[in-house]
Parts: C-alpha cells; sequence; structure tokens
C-alpha cells in the first residue's frame, strides 16, 4: 500500500510529498520574518476582519460599518441592517471579541466561518491561503492577508492552537473542531450545531510558560488597540471579568468624521496626531488619495530632525497597522513630516510588515510629495508667519528639496537662510546689496576669507554646506540682474591693495627667508595691504590644491613603483598655497625688518601656524609641530632678550 504521503504515478514512479519541519519553520518566521511574537495577535485580528469582510462579501451587504459601542445592535446609527440584508435588524453588529486572562488567550469574530472541507483543504495546508480564492477571487483587494501563513505565527507564543468554527454558506452547517500542535501534528473533529451557535471563528491559544510577556491580559490588550485602533469593525476586549468589556477601537479615524467648521477639524486631526506621534505639529496636512483608498495626515514637526533619524511614519492598511517605520511611503527629503495614513491598495510584504516597492507605491509616494509641495506653495502664498517657523526649523529640507523642484526654488530660494558675510541672511537681502556674489565651495575656505572678504567689499556667501553651492548658482534664475561666480584665490588676492615698490624692496630679505622656511609647506609668501588690519596674515589655501600636492608627494616617493606610475599619471600641476602678509598689521611692519634670520625663520613659521589656525581646517601633523615649535622659539628668545 501507497503511504499517505506517497502517490503512484502513471509510470509506476512514486510522488512524495515534502514533510515540514513544523518548529523549524516557526523558528525560521520568528528569526527572519517577523520582528516580534507580537504580531500573532495580529495575525489572529487581521484572519477574523478578513473573515467579515467575506461574510459581508457572501451577503451582498458590503463590508460592514464601525460604531461605538459593542453592544450595538444592526439598524442603529452607522450599522448595516436594512431589510434582507445581514446583519438582520436587531441582531449584534458583527464584531470581534478579544479575550485575555492570562492563562487562554481568545480572538471570536461572526465571520464567514470554515466548513470542514475548509479546514482540511487550509487549515492542514501549510501556505495556502484560508481565503475561498475559488469563490471571491475578484475581490481578493477586500482581503488585508493575502500569503495564508499568519496562523503559524501563533505558534511563537503557543504550543497549541484551537479553532472552533461553523460556517455561514449553509443555514445547518455544523461546527468544526481543529487543534494544531506544535510538533505538526492536529485532529479534526465535526460537532453539533450547537457547539457554536452562530457562524464565525473562535481561536484559543494556551500560552507556553515563557510566552508571558505577551500574552497577558494587559499586553494584549495594548496590542489590540496597537494594532485595530483604526479598524473598520468593532473590536471589543475582556479580561476574563476583572474589568468591563471595553472597546478597542471606539471611534473612527478623525479624517472620516464630520467636523462643525475648518477650524475644528484641524484641531481634532493635530490632536490626533499629537496623541499617536507623539509631538505637537507645526501645522498638519490632510492627505486623500482617492484612486488608492488612502487618507490619514502628515504633520510637519516644530523642531529640526537630527542626522540619521528614520522617517518614522504610521501605516494602516485597511485600518491594520501594518508599520510605525515606513520610510517608503515618502521621499527622502521629506523629513520635516510623520504621517499617519490609512490605505486600501498597497500591497504588504510578506511579513505585513513593511509595503511592497512597486509601481503602485511608486505613484503613491510621488502624489504625496506633491502634496507637501502644495502645503508649502500655501503658506508661502498666504501664512508667512507659518512659513517663517517652518523654514527656521526645517530649512534643509527645504534647500534638498529646491535642487531638484523648479517651482520650489521659484517660491523659496529668496527666503531660505545662508551664511554670508554678511551674516546669516536670506539671498533675496543679499543680493540687494551685492549684484555680485562669489560662492565658496568648502566651508573652510569661507573661515579663511570671510573677513578679508568683507573688508574689501566681496559678497561671499558660504557654498560648503549640502545644497547651498548649487542653490547658490541657480539664483540669478530667480532674481534677474544678479551674477553668481565661484570664488577662487585669485579673485581675492586681485582686491588687495599691492604695497609700494619701495616697501616691498625693504621686505625682501624677509620674504626670501620666510619662503625658505615655508617651502616643505609648498606654500608661497606675498606682502599686501587689507583690511582688517588686525588680521596680521591670510593663508590662501584649497583642498582640492592640498590633495593635489599629497598626490605628487606620494607619486614622487613611489617613483619607479607601480602606484607610483599611477599616481604619476594622475598629477596636474597644483597651485600653492600662499601666505599673504598684512602691511597694516603692526606686527608684520616689526617682523619684515627682522635681520637676524633664524628668528625671522621662526616669525615667519608662527604667522603661518597662526593663519592656519584661524582656516579652521584640520591641521596636518607638521604643521601642528611648527605651530608648537615656533611658539617655543619666540618664548625663548623674548626670555633670553629680557
Amino acid at each position: 500500500m501507497t503511504p499517505p504521503d506517497i502517490a503512484a504515478t502513471p509510470d509506476g514512479a512514486a510522488e512524495r510529498t515534502f514533510q515540514v519541519d513544523l518548529r523549524g519553520l516557526v523558528d525560521l518566521l520568528s528569526h527572519h520574518l517577523y520582528s516580534s511574537p507580537r504580531v500573532y495577535l495580529r495575525e489572529l485580528l487581521q484572519n477574523a476582519v478578513d473573515a467579515l469582510t467575506a461574510r459581508y462579501t457572501l451577503a451582498g451587504t458590503g463590508t460592514g460599518t464601525l460604531v461605538t459601542t459593542g453592544t450595538a445592535t444592526a439598524g442603529a446609527t452607522g450599522a448595516t441592517g436594512a431589510p434582507g440584508t445581514w446583519p438582520a435588524a436587531g441582531e449584534p453588529v458583527p464584531g470581534i471579541r478579544v479575550y485575555a486572562d492570562g492563562s487562554v488567550v481568545r480572538v471570536e469574530d461572526d465571520g464567514v466561518g470554515l466548513t470542514v472541507d475548509d479546514v482540511h483543504t487550509f487549515l492542514a495546508t501549510i501556505g495556502r491561503s484560508s481565503k475561498r480564492a475559488d469563490e471571491i477571487a475578484e475581490q481578493r483587494g477586500d482581503f488585508i492577508g493575502q500569503f495564508g501563513i499568519g496562523l503559524l505565527s501563533c505558534f511563537l507564543v503557543a504550543d497549541e492552537i484551537h479553532v472552533l468554527s461553523r460556517s455561514a454558506r449553509t443555514p445547518d452547517a455544523p461546527a468544526v473542531e481543529w487543534r494544531g500542535r506544535g510538533d505538526g501534528s492536529y485532529t479534526v473533529r465535526t460537532l453539533a450545531a450547537s457547539a457554536r451557535p452562530r457562524p464565525g471563528t473562535t481561536v484559543t491559544l494556551t500560552p507556553r510558560a515563557d510566552a508571558g510577556e505577551w500574552t497577558s491580559a494587559t499586553r494584549v490588550h495594548g496590542l489590540a488597540r496597537h494594532f485595530g485602533s483604526l479598524l473598520r469593525h468593532p473590536v471589543t476586549f475582556d479580561d476574563g471579568g476583572r474589568g468591563p468589556v471595553v472597546p478597542v477601537n471606539p471611534e473612527p479615524a478623525p479624517w472620516t468624521r464630520d467636523h462643525p467648521t475648518p477650524g475644528a477639524r484641524s484641531r481634532a486631526l493635530a490632536a490626533y496626531g499629537e496623541e499617536v506621534l507623539g509631538f505637537t505639529p507645526l501645522d498638519t496636512i490632510e492627505l486623500d488619495l482617492p484612486a488608492v483608498g488612502l487618507r490619514g495626515i502628515a504633520c510637519v514637526l516644530p523642531d529640526a530632525v537630527p542626522a540619521g533619524r528614520g522617517n518614522g511614519h504610521r501605516v494602516h492598511v485597511k485600518g491594520m497597522l501594518l508599520s510605525e517605520q515606513a520610510a517608503e511611503i515618502l521621499p527622502d527629503w521629506a523629513f520635516f513630516v510623520r504621517c499617519v495614513v490609512d490605505v486600501e491598495s498597497l500591497r504588504p510584504t510578506a511579513s505585513r510588515e513593511a509595503l511592497y516597492e512597486d509601481d503602485t507605491l511608486a505613484a503613491v509616494r510621488d502624489a504625496l510629495a506633491d502634496r507637501l509641495r502644495a502645503w508649502i506653495a500655501r503658506a508661502a502664498a498666504s501664512d508667512p508667519e507659518l512659513l517663517g517657523r517652518f523654514l527656521q526649523a526645517h530649512h534643509l529640507a527645504v534647500k534638498s528639496l529646491a535642487v531638484h523642484d523648479d517651482e520650489i526654488l521659484r517660491m523659496l530660494l529668496p527666503w531660505l537662510p545662508f551664511e554670508t558675510t554678511a551674516g546669516h541672511t536670506t539671498l533675496d537681502e543679499f543680493a540687494r546689496t551685492h549684484r555680485t556674489v562669489l560662492v565658496t565651495s568648502s566651508v573652510e575656505e569661507f573661515r579663511q576669507v570671510a573677513a578679508i572678504a568683507s573688508a574689501a567689499g566681496l559678497g561671499v556667501v558660504n557654498g560648503g554646506y549640502t545644497y547651498d553651492r548649487a542653490l547658490v548658482h541657480r539664483l540669478p534664475e530667480v532674481t534677474p540682474g544678479v551674477s553668481v561666480a565661484d570664488l577662487d584665490p585669485a579673485t581675492l588676492t586681485a582686491h588687495l591693495d599691492p604695497v609700494d615698490r619701495e616697501t616691498e624692496l625693504a621686505a625682501a630679505a624677509y620674504l626670501a627667508l620666510a619662503r625658505e622656511a615655508l617651502a616643505v609647506f609648498d606654500c608661497d609668501v606675498a606682502l599686501r595691504a587689507f583690511q582688517p588690519a588686525s588680521a596680521p596674515a591670510l593663508l590662501v589655501d584649497s583642498r582640492e590644491a592640498r590633495h593635489e600636492r599629497t598626490r605628487s608627494r606620494l607619486a614622487r616617493e613611489q617613483e619607479g613603483g607601480l602606484w607610483g606610475d599611477i599616481l604619476g599619471a594622475l598629477r596636474q600641476e597644483a597651485p600653492r598655497a600662499q601666505l599673504i602678509l598684512n602691511q597694516y598689521n603692526p606686527l608684520v611692519r616689526t617682523a619684515v625688518t627682522i635681520g637676524e634670520p633664524e628668528l625671522a625663520r621662526t616669525s615667519a613659521e608662527a604667522l603661518y601656524g597662526q593663519a592656519a589656525l584661524l582656516s579652521r581646517r584640520p591641521l596636518r601633523p607638521a604643521e601642528s609641530s611648527l605651530i608648537n615649535r615656533s611658539f617655543l622659539d619666540l618664548l625663548a628668545h623674548a626670555l633670553r632678550k629680557s
């Protein structure tokens, strides 16, 4: 005789079915599919919701409506119950009941129920959907679950699952009992209809001793509210008589309710956002995409977002919480908002803890981005005070958007703050006094030249921060008549006054000694006159030039080797750094008269070190050593002289 798991084929070969190690499969689910054992309750709620949806579909009465009490009857406000439909007038509104007293966890629904054949077909076959695909495939999108493995998640907290169900498809259907155990075995019994007087399903778990963290009455109640607060069917919780039976989702989502005035609606949405997300929104943006059945809110954060913090958006699918960290629902630049949305037509992943990346999700992301742009446009046009508070907190987010969005660029570039030689100001205000705007390529370059450029009347913007240089270069598109150019050393030195020939000749010997002392840093030395007079020297050097000099030095050291050939091929003629001494500074005027060679070299090294410190760029080890040595040498010279 052929064993039960072996079927004979026409050619005589034995066709075998896979034997499943259920404990190994559950371990796989717990470590690689689900993020936490807590999902077992979500899966039970989800199955119950889908069973109710299937029964409404079977009855042809829609999907039911949330009411605010667990004892409401059909025909009450907000409940379905038209004559000749299910539920009939006077019957309790169908719903879901969650029970937990510490010894058992039970989830009961009034849904479509299971027949004996359903139990054998679905509960005994791992991975097959428990929805009747042959009858309701066309309504597939009405169901939350899509993968048919949700019931297995109960084995994360229990060794046995007990299911008692009665089908609504046949009036006199018997009750059917299924008991599944963690070792992979199960039993099925047919019971009298009196074992379950009404159609529906009850799933009971006997928790393992080590699962108390997830199955206590308090935790189960919290999980039910966490996952099911926006479900469209009424859900109640019973803790075994220690307290009253309470609704899990007493009110529908605030965006589905009617409000007497727009102001009342805005306040209600903001209050909900504060309750769910934990902060008072700067403003609340209502989201509505009918094409995919998406509704919800985007709450504008009142403070800047620290670098590296993820975009935690709460996404519900058909009322069931999918994720609190669904960053994929919005583009990366929208990190100034947190969303709470409920959507009908987006696909969850197999774990139902994230959204499946497909064309629909991409379209939703683009549409929500348009809603955020529209909100910014409205604030810019009609609420300058709100716009100012928003930009003060989130100018980086807006800059990232403006780089690639011409509409936002035109609206907000004049309002965005930048660091300039006139302080932190907007480009609109800065361009009124500087029709030629110079922009640096790095923060250190700006810090090197800011004071001197300001004294020389040059308008310089710090382009070293993220997005700033690209945005400044687009200023002429928004403000006609303004030109923008990159600041280079030649531009700056051209605005420094040359000294007269006699002064240049008198300082020639000192300048020669200074160039010799600083040759190790590939640094030239020049004498100019510039404001402010308090600045003894200016070090003009760029990061690119330093990198090129380092590459050239490594090429020389590796000459003849493979890396030397590669670096030599990349070598370019790099501009030297330039230490520009200020003739207006009293210290410099004294230094250039020093006749003692060693003291002249030491003073030049000290001036270089001071200028390098003022540039605020990272010092190389040789520069740190030079600063220490020159300070000690000058101190020793002063002590000897005294």
